[in-house]
C-alpha cells in the first residue's frame, strides 16, 4: 500500500511542469539533446591534453551523477521499486558507464566523425527493425546516404580505436532500448530511473577513471571543465532523451539520431571554425530530408 501511495504522490508532483513538458514537441527535446551530444565531446577532446581520456570520462559521469543525486535523490526511488525495475536501472547504469568509457577511448584514437559514423550503425539497425512502411524505408535510406556523405568512414587507423568504436556502437544501441524502457511512464519516472542509473554508472567507471581524474580534482580550472563536460554531455542530453523517448516510438527516435552528424557539423562551424565543403552540405541536406520524410507510427 505504501508503494502505491508513493507512486501516486510522485505522479501528482509538479503537474504544471509536467503539463508544460507535454506541450513541448518531443522533437524539440531531441534537437536540444543532439546539440549537446557533441558539445561535450568537442570540449572533452580539448581537455585530453591535460587529463587522460578515462579521467575525462570519469569526470563526466561523476559530475552528472552528483547533480542527479542532489536534484532527484534517486536512491529513494530505487528502494521503492520491484526487482524487475531495479534490474533495468542497473542494466542502464552499466551500459552508460561502459558506453562512456568506450566512447572516450575511441575518440582518443580516431576522428570524432569516424566514431560518430560507427556509433550510428546501431540506431540504423533499430530504425530498420521498427520500419513498417515503404515511405519509412525510403526515409531511412536517404538519411543513411546523408550520414555516409558526412562522415566518409574509412577502416584505416588504430585497430584498437575501432574495437572501442564498435563496442560503443553496440552499447549505444542498448542505451536506446533500455532508455525507452526507463522512459515508458513519462513524467518524472524516467528521470528518476536515469538518475539512479547514473549512480550505477559512476560505480562502474570508478575503477577505470578515478586515478586518471586525480589531476583534475586538485585543479579548480580542470575540475570546472570536467563538470561542464558532464553537464553538457550527460545531464542535459540524457534528460532531453528521456523526455523525447517517453513520447516517440523507438524506431522514430533511432532514425532521428541521424541528425547527430549534422549537428556535429554545425558545432564544428561555430565552435571549431570547421567550414564543411560541398559534399558535407549535401549530406546535411539529405539527413534533414530523411528525417522530414519519416512518418511516426502510432504507439
Amino acid at each position: 500500500m505504501d508503494n502505491e501511495q508513493d507512486t501516486s504522490t510522485l505522479h501528482r508532483l509538479a503537474p504544471t511542469q509536467i503539463a508544460l513538458g507535454e506541450r513541448v514537441p518531443p522533437h524539440l527535446y531531441f534537437i536540444v539533446s543532439a546539440v549537446f551530444h557533441y558539445l561535450g565531446p568537442a570540449f572533452a577532446v580539448l581537455l585530453f591534453a591535460r587529463v587522460e581520456p578515462l579521467g575525462v570520462a570519469w569526470l563526466r559521469i561523476a559530475s552528472a551523477a552528483l547533480i542527479f543525486a542532489v536534484w532527484r535523490k534517486p536512491w529513494r526511488y530505487f528502494m521503492r521499486q520491484g526487482a524487475a525495475a531495479r534490474w533495468n536501472i542497473v542494466g542502464l547504469g552499466v551500459v552508460l558507464g561502459c558506453m562512456n568509457i568506450c566512447f572516450y577511448l575511441a575518440i582518443d584514437r580516431l576522428p570524432l566523425g569516424t566514431v560518430g559514423a560507427i556509433e550510428f550503425l546501431g540506431p540504423i539497425a533499430l530504425a530498420l527493425a521498427g520500419t513498417r512502411t515503404q515511405r519509412n524505408v525510403v526515409a531511412l535510406a536517404v538519411a543513411v546516404a546523408g550520414v555516409w556523405m558526412l562522415t566518409h568512414v574509412r577502416l584505416a587507423g588504430a585497430p584498437t580505436g575501432f574495437v572501442f568504436a564498435f563496442a560503443n556502437c553496440a552499447l549505444f544501441m542498448l542505451y536506446i532500448v533500455l532508455g525507452h524502457r526507463a522512459a515508458k511512464d513519462g513524467g518524472g519516472e524516467g528521470i528518476d530511473r536515469l538518475a539512479a542509473a547514473m549512480l550505477v554508472a559512476l560505480l562502474v567507471a570508478m575503477p577505470f577513471g578515478l586515478h586518471d581524474a586525480a589531476v583534475a580534482l586538485v585543479s579548480p580550472g580542470l575540475l570546472a571543465a570536467g563538470i561542464g563536460i558532464g553537464i553538457s554531455s550527460s545531464v542535459i542530453p540524457y534528460v532531453c532523451d528521456q523526455l523525447a523517448m517517453a513520447r516517440l516510438p523507438r524506431a522514430t527516435f533511432a532514425l532521428l539520431l541521424a541528425l547527430l552528424p549534422a549537428t556535429a557539423s554545425v558545432i564544428g562551424i561555430v565552435v571549431l571554425h570547421q567550414i564543411p565543403g560541398t559534399i558535407e552540405m549535401i549530406g546535411i541536406a539529405l539527413v534533414i530530408v530523411g528525417v522530414k520524410l519519416h512518418r511516426t507510427s502510432r504507439r
